[in-house]
């Protein structure tokens, strides 16, 4: 039976993550133990204490983020009961595709927490010093996002940024034409249209000016070429071939749509029959769901899914 390790995005992050599991298992406490020895700051606090205000920010969230799924697979990958538990593939959803290379030791963990610490913050600088925005339109196809998007640009910059599941597609770029896209979206058939709580217009042009800074980064970090492992990139849901692709597609990431769906469906056309959601959230079990009901995801986001899991295992 072939098995999927997934890994959450930005957003994922919620004030407490990782506290439980740290408490619990030694393995994990030394993850983020060495996250705030790289970092240079108590990442850990954040992550266990907040404020939320500051979690939230794209450059804080990414390594936090990051963390606390490395932590969570580091259980699994330790424990007695669960160490059995190997992917055949790793995919991650936007940042989560770092925490995926990562899971299919193709970069270590020093070289990849510094290197999402980075994409963070460069992230947040492009956001900070442009206007834009992301919305998820609910209850739409491609199609109709399209004609929404077209309407309400109004000469700016909005396009389809994620698509994530069926009728779940977000839309991003100026944030005046975000606006726009939710007061249009009830015209073109949308049940609903929910304003992210982000900083910027992420995967667009808009993200253009720091793509030469994080291909830079990915040049000068030390990627291997997956081998046992295979990892699904965002960018068009296929497998990632080498650490130049690897580079390449990271790279295209910051300014092209994540294919979310896409790549749960090629998982699923290679016969993919077993999925583990790893770090904080449900997201991509609750995405599953409408892109396969009868697939099943293993959601492992605190103490209590770790411990079904490995009593499960026992």
């Amino acid at each position: 039976m072939k098995t999927a390790f997934l890994f959450p995005g930005q957003g994922a992050q919620v004030v407490g993550m990782g506290k439980d599991v740290a408490a619990t298992f030694p393995r994990a406490a030394q993850i983020f133990k060495k996250a705030d020895e790289i970092l240079g700051f108590d990442l850990t606090k954040i992550c266990f204490e907040g404020p939320a205000e500051k979690l939230n920010s794209t450059a804080i969230s990414q390594p936090a983020i990051f963390t606390t799924s490395a932590a969570i697979l580091e259980v699994i990958r330790t424990n007695p009961s669960t160490s059995g538990i190997k992917p055949d593939v790793t995919a991650g959803l936007s940042l989560g595709e770092f925490s995926a290379l990562y899971a299919a030791d193709v970069i270590d963990f020093k070289s990849a927490i510094t290197l999402v610490q980075k994409r963070g913050q460069i992230m947040q600088a492009a956001a900070d010093s442009t206007d834009g925005g992301m919305v998820s339109i609910i209850g739409l196809d491609e199609e109709k996002v399209n004609q929404l998007c077209a309407e309400a640009a109004e000469g700016e910059l909005l396009t389809a940024a994620n698509f994530n599941c069926p009728g779940q597609i977000v839309i991003s770029g100026a944030k005046t034409a975000c606006k726009r896209a939710e007061d249009l979206a009830a015209k073109y058939g949308a049940i609903k249209a929910v304003r992210l709580e982000v900083a910027g217009a992420f995967h667009t042009e808009m993200m253009g000016d720091i793509s030469g800074t994080l291909k830079e980064l990915l040049q000068k970090t030390k990627i291997s070429n997956p081998s046992n492992i295979k990892i699904i990139a965002n960018v068009n849901a296929d497998y990632h071939t080498s650490a130049e692709n690897i580079v390449q597609s990271l790279t295209k990431q910051l300014t092209s749509p994540v294919l979310w769906q896409k790549c749960m469906e090629r998982l699923l056309a290679d016969k993919v029959e077993k999925f583990y959601e790893i770090g904080p959230g449900k997201v991509l079990t609750s995405l599953m769901k409408r892109i396969s009901r009868k697939t099943q995801v293993v959601n492992i986001s605190n103490l209590e899914s770790l411990n079904e899991l490995i009593n499960s295992k026992g």
